[in-house]
């Protein structure tokens, strides 16, 4: 359960996000594949792709960097 004092932030798929930590490759920036009661992450520098509950990356969400719809602007990137 979230405590009361921490900010809800709505996560959607395409949504770029910075974590506290940085990855082992180095990045810090995961792209959300996923969302759920688990999150989806896909790691930006190598791929690497982990499932958390929804509890832990709130924790560990330092910030929201961008949507994909707001970067591609209707045009498919495949």
């Amino acid at each position: 359960m979230m405590s009361v004092g921490q900010p809800v932030i709505e996560l959607q798929l395409g949504d770029r996000v910075q974590l506290r930590k940085a990855h082992p490759c180095g990045s810090d920036i995961w792209m959300v594949y996923r969302v759920g009661a688990d999150i989806g992450l896909r790691c930006a520098g190598c791929g690497h792709r982990v499932l958390l509950a929804r509890a832990v990356v709130m924790k560990r969400l330092k910030r929201n960097i961008s949507r994909e719809s707001d970067v591609s602007k209707g045009g498919s990137a495949h």
